[in-house]
């Protein structure tokens, strides 16, 4: 009874969608455990793109169920359009494929306007955020005013969640100069996404726990990444939930002993979307190489991805707060044909040698990469299917991320399709 955790070990859109493509072959389960439509994946299938934002990535597999989970911050609309344009591409056929759990919260019109206004308001020193509404759900969530899928589906009860907490919202929102929002416009727009909604929604820590005493495999989907988690990433430039492999089991209502293995997610290189420190970032015509070579804008909002050498000293952490049993390194075609390859193995803060991940952002802003050099390679990955198929400075260049992360990579993605991936151990049938 395998039950396996992805995970990013960066700063989000490592790939985590493909992989969990990937593994979702030998799951009966799916299920996403935080975050909201901030977060996106893309999964290229047959040569066909297909980028979701709340249903979690296995719904492209016949037969599986897919469960967004308390822990979720779920935006109705954008889950309605979602469920349309998957059944208009011959997806989620039935039913019974999705599950949304009742206790994960609603993101409100008021949180979408209150993002948006808050980031304005705050000039040179803002986050970063999407605006979509994220963070400022998950404060109603912890401030105990929030509104639940539960509400959501029974309109009397949302009409008396949005009269609870509409008041303290418009308030906020005038704050800020903004446009307030009436109780009926919310009550009808909602009322009836909440409607359409209604035939997914149970009790999802019930449903996973039926489904694990008979023996089903389930594989649980992190949003973002390590380096994005509201208590472990570079905080105050990070999301608003915690993105690590432990929030698995308390945002989908599972014990943390049905855990049996957690595979993090790494590019090749590194990568970072909005604001805050990033020591390896290239602003030079090599990051400018790499993000063209690796198409790196973001899933959700189109932002062109800030781009740099791998960087070990985030590896080892995600390791470390991941507790990871292995890696799988994606986007390694994208390094074909640069000459020499950087990875950061310490950093130099104010003088002294640094090897371990600082807590401190203004801290992490002073660090200076150390630098290994590694040659490159010129010949293309797009074929090989067998880690020895890799051309020898390729297969050095893993090897060496092993050494220094003490975590083996278990997979390595060699192009965007499902195919293009090179499966060295399956964590669905390999123990450790």
């Amino acid at each position: 009874m395998p039950n396996v955790v992805v995970v990013g070990a960066q700063w989000g859109d490592e790939g985590k969608g493909k992989v969990v493509d990937l593994f979702t072959e030998h799951a009966s389960v799916v299920v996403r455990y935080q975050g909201g439509n901030n977060a996106g994946h893309t999964l290229v299938v047959g040569g066909k793109k297909t980028v979701l934002h709340l249903i979690p990535s296995g719904m492209l597999h016949a037969g599986k169920v897919c469960v967004i989970g308390n822990g979720v911050v779920v935006d109705p609309e954008v889950l309605c359009h979602e469920i349309d344009g998957l059944k208009t591409s011959g997806f989620l056929q039935d039913d019974t494929q999705l599950v949304i759990a009742e206790a994960a919260h609603v993101i409100m019109p008021w949180h979408k306007r209150i993002d948006l206004l808050r980031e304005g308001a705050m000039g040179a020193a803002k986050i970063g955020t999407t605006g979509r509404g994220i963070g400022p759900t998950y404060e109603d969530k912890v401030a105990r005013r929030g509104v639940r899928v539960y509400d959501l589906v029974r309109i009397e009860k949302l009409r008396k969640a949005v009269e609870r907490a509409l008041p303290a919202a418009n308030a906020e929102i005038e704050r800020l100069g903004g446009e307030a929002f009436t109780v009926d416009e919310i009550v009808s727009a909602y009322g009836k996404a909440g409607e359409r909604l209604k035939r997914y929604v149970k009790d999802a820590s019930l449903y996973l726990s039926q489904r694990a005493r008979e023996g089903a495999h389930i594989l649980f989907e992190g949003a973002q990444g390590t380096l994005l988690d509201v208590d472990h990433g570079t905080y105050p430039f990070v999301t608003s939930s915690n993105t690590v492999a432990g929030n698995a089991a308390v945002g989908s209502g599972v014990g943390p002993s049905l855990i049996d293995a957690v595979v993090g997610i790494t590019k090749a290189y590194t990568t970072r979307v909005g604001s805050g420190p990033f020591p390896t970032e290239l602003t030079d015509e090599m990051g400018e190489r790499l993000r063209a070579a690796g198409s790196e804008f973001g899933a959700t909002t189109g932002r062109p991805r800030r781009c740099g050498w791998l960087d070990m000293v985030v590896l080892r952490y995600a390791a470390r707060v991941n507790g990871l049993w292995g890696l799988a390194l994606t986007k390694m075609d994208v390094l074909t044909g640069f000459e020499e390859l950087k990875i950061a193995v310490a950093y130099e803060i104010d003088g002294e040698r640094v090897e371990e991940f600082p807590c401190d952002a203004e801290m992490l802003n002073r660090a200076k990469p150390i630098y290994e050099t590694l040659p490159g390679w010129d010949d293309s990955l797009a074929n090989c299917r067998r880690y020895e198929e890799l051309p020898p400075t390729a297969r050095a260049y893993v090897e060496r991320i092993e050494q220094l992360s003490q975590v083996p990579v278990t997979a390595v993605s060699v192009g965007a399709d499902r195919q293009e991936t090179i499966l060295r151990q399956n964590p669905f049938f390999e123990r450790r």
